[in-house]
């Protein structure tokens, strides 16, 4: 489990294929601030742009792990077949402060940056999501955005899913990679995980 909460940007500095064709995933090397990995292990869970990944091994020294992403993950996410930085998270440990929401690190689908526009001293930032995520977004609910958790201030649905507007603040853009989103720009989406249980639930009912 994860907070949403990003605690430091990764840098992506090689993508090594695990085969030849679309069936193989990849294996990713993460460089991290000095000091980001001590006390993690292979095996431990490090979110990477929100999606959950296990760190198949570790380089303290050179302050880097590895991880690998599967075929089915790259197809289900954006931002993790390519160089470049990506939000960090460690898994929540108990007894640590929930500062986000809860936040499971499986990627819900992925949207689309529609606007970015100065509103004060921050900053409006518009998705497009998909239509089988509009239903689970809901003003002043959590989404989780390449692993940063955000407060929806508005939602209008749209035949092919929803817009939902959130607010950057500027510590939120010097601190995550969100400050380099621009439009057409594409993200992880996490939806709130009590709106997905109570969506199966009654649907279960329906059927």
């Amino acid at each position: 489990m994860f907070t949403g909460i990003v605690t430091a940007i990764g840098v992506v500095v090689e993508v090594r294929p695990l085969g030849t064709g679309a069936q193989f995933g990849s294996r990713l090397s993460i460089e991290t601030p000095p000091g980001y990995l001590e006390g993690t292990a292979p095996g431990d869970s490090i979110a990477l742009n929100g999606a959950c990944m296990t760190a198949t091994a570790l380089d303290a020294g050179r302050n880097r792990f590895e991880v690998d992403v599967s075929a089915e993950s790259l197809a289900r996410t954006a931002g993790l077949d390519r160089l470049g930085r990506v939000n960090l998270e460690l898994a929540l440990r108990v007894g640590d402060r929930l500062g986000g929401h809860l936040v499971s690190g499986h990627v819900d689908g992925i949207g689309s940056v529609v606007a970015l526009e100065a509103v004060g001293e921050s900053t409006e930032l518009r998705l497009q999501a998909p239509g089988e995520l509009a239903p689970l977004i809901a003003v002043k609910g959590s989404l989780v955005v390449d692993g940063v958790s955000l407060t929806v201030n508005t939602v209008a649905d749209a035949p092919d899913g929803c817009v939902a507007s959130l607010n950057l603040i500027p510590h939120t853009l010097a601190h995550t990679t969100l400050g380099e989103l621009q439009r057409g720009s594409v993200v992880n989406l996490e939806v709130d995980l009590i709106a997905r249980y109570i969506a199966r639930q009654l649907a279960a009912g329906r059927a």
